[in-house]
Formats: structure tokens, sequence, C-alpha cells
């Protein structure tokens, strides 16, 4: 074994004893001795195990009301001694230092305090101070202690322990540490981040636990691993596991959703809604959503806002699509939904989603807020001699809605509550608003008496023009172009009602 250490002295303290007890019982029968503070030092005893108290350790009482217990030179003398140097071994001794092989110690749950809405004083008070030293030290002379920092670690350490008879490999103490300092660095950036929020420092940091190693990436020949916990914001019911390109496809058929109030169903691919319809029921509106573009929807994401109930799920059934998602379902629509087994049915959980969004570029990071603005009809300033009617403005704050979530440039037709037609990522506005006027057609949609929604200005008229010549009867744009007049006049001569809204949505 590569520079076995057997463990003498253990120094244990712990916020959080789940599956503590094991552990120490095994390491009690090979003659460990414990020293512990407070809570854990009576969880020791519980086990009818002898237990030194740190204090007696150092000399010291636990003082400032537990701020200050370990923090003495008799625990990080212990801990922090390297073993091979006789200077070292005399400075021990000489103090009546015992020499610690082993840390086991976790810290004050910050994070969960935070998001509990705890006041900043209850707050300040999870900053771990000891705890945090204890870990680094042990962490930093893995070359003789090892360090185990959560509770996720005890059953390996004592597989270890029990396969090795009670000693550990230099190889696994690295291993520990490394642990340890991903523990560390992930509470400091916890704590950064909240201390950060009023007059941000410019610097960046993000943490993320737990990881999910994907199948592949993008395409086959690139790999991918999900950092999160996909575990808080569904319930996979059934299917494989989420790929890459299914969990970008997710992350859009959330935001899109989440738009509408009214029951709702949103069909996607590639990120884009290739279907979207607003209904009094879920099944309507299904039924609505498939029929803007069924050829699209074929292997899509699927995500409504209201449970799927078994007359919606027999029609849903009919359809081939990778990923169905709701808030619930009921047992018989459960039962017809599962019966092929590479369906992926997840069952969304309320889950408080981030505000910024952020991407690699270049040789750094870009980051931003999310786009959470979406103007209403009391944000639309109509602009030409001819009015939106109440019913065009509902539609046009409905094609809206869909032109945020969808890659620019991007044209949205909308009628009755329903997507007619869309205009993906071209690069030309022209370009987007023939593909959905040619779409709509070719899916059997009359543009004429429809609401038309563009994600940015018209820097000429002839959007105007091309989409009153086909009957659209009303527009929405943000304006700001200095040739805003251009396409008001040319709207004026084609009697189609216009807004502007003063916001632009570019989705890149």
């Amino acid at each position: 074994m590569n520079h076995p250490v057997k463990i003498k002295n253990a120094l244990v303290s712990v916020y959080y004893k789940d599956n503590l007890a094991p552990l120490i019982q095994l390491l009690h029968q090979y003659g460990v001795t414990f020293y512990s503070t407070g809570g854990t030092e009576a969880f020791i005893r519980d086990l009818d195990i002898p237990v030194e108290r740190v204090e007696d350790l150092t000399g010291y009482p636990s003082i400032l009301g537990g701020r200050v217990k370990t923090l003495h030179p008799n625990v990080f003398g212990g801990i922090l001694s390297r073993r091979p140097l006789a200077d070292d071994k005399k400075q021990l001794e000489q103090y009546d230092i015992p020499e610690i092989d082993l840390v086991i110690v976790d810290l004050y749950p910050f994070e969960e305090t935070v998001a509990s809405g705890a006041a900043e004083q209850d707050i300040i008070e999870k900053i771990d101070i000891g705890g945090i030293s204890l870990i680094r030290a042990a962490a930093k002379n893995f070359n003789d202690v090892v360090i185990i920092s959560s509770k996720n670690d005890y059953q390996e350490l004592e597989e270890i322990l029990k396969n090795q008879e009670g000693a550990t490999s230099l190889e696994q103490r690295k291993s520990f540490a490394k642990r340890a300092f991903n523990t560390s660095s992930h509470y400091d950036t916890a704590i950064f981040n909240y201390f950060n929020q009023e007059e941000p420092l410019a610097v960046f940091k993000q943490s993320e636990q737990q990881a999910q190693t994907l199948r592949y990436g993008e395409n086959p020949h690139q790999q991918g691993v999900f950092y999160g916990n996909l575990d808080a914001m569904f319930d996979k019911l059934n299917g494989k596991e989420l790929s890459y390109n299914n969990l970008v496809d997710v992350d859009a058929a959330v935001a899109i959703i989440d738009e509408f109030e009214e029951p709702t169903f949103a069909i996607l691919k590639h990120t884009n809604a290739c279907g979207v319809a607003s209904r009094d029921s879920i099944k309507d509106a299904w039924d609505a959503a498939l029929a803007c573009d069924p050829v699209s929807a074929f292997g899509g994401v699927l995500i409504c806002n209201r449970e799927v109930d078994q007359a919606t799920a027999a029609e849903i059934n009919n359809l081939f699509f990778e990923v169905l998602i709701a808030p619930s379902y009921s047992a018989d629509a459960l039962e017809i939904l599962t019966a092929k087994k590479n369906r992926i049915i997840l069952r969304r959980k309320e889950v408080v989603l981030p505000t910024q969004q952020f991407k690699t570029l270049l040789n750094g990071v870009i980051l931003q807020d999310k786009d959470n603005t979406v103007e209403g009809p009391d944000q639309m300033n109509a602009v030409t001699d001819v009015q939106p009617t109440a019913e065009q403005l509902k539609d046009l704050y409905f094609a809206n809605k869909i032109v945020k979530h969808t890659k620019s440039n991007t044209i949205v037709f909308a009628k009755n509550g329903t997507l007619i037609a869309s205009g993906v990522g071209q690069t030309s506005r022209v370009d987007a608003l023939k593909q959905a006027i040619e779409k709509a057609q070719s899916f059997g949609f009359d543009v004429k008496g429809s609401v038309m929604a563009s994600d940015a200005f018209f820097p000429f008229p002839d959007c105007v023009e091309i989409a009153g010549d086909a009957g659209v009867a009303a527009v929405l744009q943000p304006g700001g172009s200095i040739k805003d007049q251009l396409s008001i006049d040319m709207a004026n001569e084609k009697k189609v009602a216009m807004v502007t809204t003063g916001v632009r949505h570019f989705k890149h």
C-alpha cells in the first residue's frame, strides 16, 4: 500500500450525525481515541464509547457562544504536524500534543439557512470558522491525515478501513482531500455570493455540487455533463436518461410555459416553439398546439401547465415525442403514457429558478439578467390611425410571449390564442416573415385577420407592406428605428394597426 497510515486519534465534530454511528463503532474497534465537542461528544458517549473533550486538550472552554472551540495550537498542531520531520515530532512532544490522523468535520448549513429566509444575524452565525479551518488543515496534510468533510463519505471510509485493517493509503487520503477542498470552496462561494448581492464586485463565482454524466454532448463525439440537481426540478416517471439536447429543449420549454397562466400547451423542437395554444381545457390546448405544425412536432418536447388527464394522454399517445412535462398526471394518463419505455415523462416540481444566466464565451464567461419582461396591452402604444381591438391586443400579448422565446430574427403570427406560424432564426427579417407566411399556408392557416409580432424594430417598411398584403390585421414591434415613421406610414396605408412596446427581445 502506498504510504499506509493507521488511525490512532480522531477529531470528530459534525453538525449532521446521520449514519455516523457505524463509523465511530468501527474506529473504536481499531482502538482509535476520539476528541470531540458539544453535541458530537454527547453522541459518541451515548454509544458507550470513550471520548476526550477538546477543551481538555486545549485547556480552554468553548467561548463566545461556541464561536471558538477548536481554534488552538493543541488541535491544529496535531493535524498539521509533518510526521517525517524530527523537529515537528519534537515540538509535539514538548507541548504534549497528540497526532490527529483523522478529522471528521462538516460545516454549518449556510445555504439552507439563506434559503429558509432567516434573518441576517442567523445567517451570519452559520458562517463556519472552526470547521472550515479544520477541513483545510487536514486536507493540506493529506500525506498523513484523513479528512472526511461530508456524511456522504462515511460509508466509503468504513469499507476502506475494513479492507485495509484500519489503514488508509496516500492515494485514498489525497482523494478525500480533493473532496474536502471542493467542500470548502463551494461553501466560500455560497458565502461570497450572499454578500455580493448589493453593490456587487465584478467577480464571477459559481459552484454546483451535483453532477450527472450525460450519454454525450450536443453530438455523439462530444462529452457532456449536467451540473445541478435535476431531482429537485422534476420527478422522472418514465423513460431513458435525459440527453444534452433534451436538457437544452426542456430548459426552453420551461421558460416559455411559465409565461402563461391560462391552460396552455407548447411543443418545441430545437428550443423553438412549433406549436403553442391556450384554451379553456388542456386537451383543447393540445389539439390546437399540435395543429400548428404536426410535422415538426414529431420527436419534440411537449410541456403544459395543467394536469394531463386520460383524454389528453390518449391523444398525445398518437405522437412520437422525446419528453413530456406537466405539473401532474392522472393515474389513467400515466398508464397510457408509460406504455413505451423510452418516452421521458417528467412531473415538474415547484422550484425557484435563477434570475441570471451565463455561458462560456471566447476565453471567459458572459453573464446577464434573464429576460423576465413581456409587455402586455398596457405597455403597447398604438401608433397608427387604425387602433387594435381588445381581441387583437390579447393575441399580440400571446404572440409577444412566443417571440421572446424564439431565435432571432423571428416573426410570429397568432390568432385566437394560437400560434399560426413563425419564421425562426433568419438572417433577414423579411426572410423570417416570408417563411412564416409560407409555413402558415402549408398547414392550412389563413393569415388574414391574424396578428404579427417581431422581436426587433423594422428598419424599412417592407415587412409591414408584405404583412399587410397577406391580410395581417395588427402588428407589434419594439420601435426605436430612426425610420419608424416609414413603417407607421405603411401600416396606415395598408389599414393595419401597429403598436410599439419599447422593449426588444433578441434571442441569439
